[in-house]
């Protein structure tokens, strides 16, 4: 899909389509629209009074031109109140217009981001639309026998001529992000037995040839030498060996060290505390952590930031057999903390715990981990939000600050003293699940805080709401989303830049 930016009046556009928006509280027509409506001989306020159209969010009128123009058809979207727009609204309007396109075989059409503009916002307007048109028409037909083989083709993106240079530059940083989400939702909706371990290591390399990254893979036997005793008992009760992957982005100029760690379980049956047949479904997808990790690094690879950036995935499947963990086993991880098993369907974090270790001997400036960790963090904020924890606030502050810019809800969950006292186990340094079925996603959290160098600015990222899903939202079809690979590479961007 090719965007172009362009200015100029709407009526002289040449493509099939232009699409363009009224907010709820204009009652005429802006200018541009007006003519469009009078090179069509009043068809667009005929059919607005006639459908009663009043710019409600999402609410659309396509008008045929039927010769009438240079184009065969006008779509009008409603974009909701101006008062509450923000860029977010951008990206949903973008996917209803891709989404609409692709129903009236439109493989080429302008959108007008300049209507949609609040001040000075063109330029983002720009980035939000190329990113919602991407992610809207998205899909994961892989394995089906008779595919949609329609594809967007052509997108003009219509800016005030003194933001085109600037709405340019952001159009293209918004179909890398868009891109680079695309490609995670591909690995996550990939089922368990296309992906393991071994071929999540594969795609790292891969991934690691096309943009010039440092890669180390390392086998069982390496990662029993390093000590990572918790990653590899989860990883023990399959017959697919664990991989750890250490992908590093190194720019000449960096100013800053970042670590990213994503939980790589490519499939989760609970091991001996098998799940019930209805929670073991859609386990494919407690790998989007580590699918959002290859993702940053593939828009990082085309936006090349000045910061260094490690990848770093402990690679795994839980499974049952007679070699897997057990309930009461005692487990030393990478920095010495021994760990006393209440359940080994809590074995991410025992995953994540070798794998904080490990980023910490880096010593990088801060450390993100992002997993599919609790069914806490969905009970306690639903499907649509991630929760974030940490040890600096002033890092979770950037965090978040960078997700409300994207549309990829994040809301902190306090790290509390008394829930400390309940990962307490009575025969180890700590218990891998909670004393108490409360506050499970914070005293996961606080088990993984053992595991992190003190003086690392950390921020845990609790993915198991947003990062899949099973009836779609805005943007996000049904099944993995690739949350939160935008927010993330935004984030890097920004450090980039201090």
């Amino acid at each position: 899909m090719e965007f172009k930016i362009t200015s100029g009046h709407l009526k002289n556009a040449r493509t099939k389509a232009v699409t363009t928006f009224l907010f709820k509280e204009q009652k005429k027509f802006p200018p541009e629209i007006q003519g469009l409506d009078n090179e069509l001989d009043g068809a667009i306020s005929q059919l607005k009074k006639e459908l009663k159209f009043d710019g409600s969010e999402g609410k659309l009128l396509v008008v045929p031109t039927f010769g009438k123009g240079k184009t065969d058809f006008v779509i009008l979207i409603g974009a909701g109140s101006k008062k509450n727009f923000h860029l977010d609204k951008a990206r949903r309007l973008g996917a209803i217009a891709a989404k609409k396109a692709k129903e009236l075989k439109i493989d080429r059409f302008l959108i007008d981001g300049e209507t949609l503009a609040v001040k000075d916002s063109q330029p983002e307007i720009a980035q939000a639309l190329t990113e919602g048109i991407i992610l809207g028409s998205y899909k994961f037909d892989k394995y089906l026998s008779k595919k949609d083989e329609f594809k967007i083709k052509e997108v003009q993106i219509r800016v005030a001529r003194r933001y085109r240079a600037e709405a340019e530059e952001s159009s293209r940083t918004g179909k890398i992000l868009a891109e680079a989400q695309n490609f995670t939702r591909d690995l996550v909706n990939e089922p368990g037995n296309v992906i393991n371990p071994q071929k999540l290591a594969e795609i790292a390399e891969e991934l690691a040839k096309q943009y010039g990254f440092e890669v180390k893979i390392y086998d069982e036997e390496e990662i029993e030498k390093m000590g990572m005793n918790a990653y590899l008992a989860v990883a023990r009760g399959s017959g697919n060996p664990p991989r750890f992957i250490h992908l590093t982005y190194r720019p000449k100029k960096a100013k800053k060290e970042i670590a990213l760690i994503g939980k790589g379980l490519t499939f989760d049956s609970g091991g001996l505390n098998i799940k019930p047949g209805d929670y073991m479904r859609w386990m494919k997808a407690d790998k989007s952590g580590a699918c959002a990790v290859l993702g940053i690094f593939k828009a990082i690879g085309e936006l090349k930031p000045d910061v260094t950036v490690h990848g770093i995935i402990a690679a795994a499947e839980n499974m049952p057999d007679g070699k897997a963990y057990r309930p009461d086993d005692i487990i030393k991880a990478k920095n010495g903390t021994t760990i006393e098993i209440g359940n080994t369907d809590a074995e991410g974090r025992l995953t994540l715990a070798d794998a904080l270790c490990y980023a910490s001997e880096l010593k990088p400036d801060a450390i993100i981990d992002m997993a599919t960790l609790t069914g806490a963090c969905v009970v306690a904020l639903g499907e649509y939000t991630a929760g974030v924890m940490g040890n600096n606030q002033k890092f979770i502050n950037e965090v978040l600050e960078v997700s409300e810019k994207t549309g990829e809800w994040m809301w902190q969950l306090p790290f509390n003293d008394m829930l400390r006292e309940h990962i307490k186990a009575p025969h180890a340094d700590v218990y891998n699940i909670g004393t108490t079925r409360y506050g499970g996603a914070i005293t996961a959290g606080l088990f993984l805080e053992k595991f992190v160098d003190k003086k690392i600015p950390w921020v845990h990222i609790d993915i198991a709401g947003p990062a899949h899903n099973t009836r779609g939202w805005y943007y996000h079809p049904k099944g993995g989303t690739g949350f939160p690979v935008r927010t993330i590479t935004t984030l890097l961007m920004k450090k980039a830049e201090e």
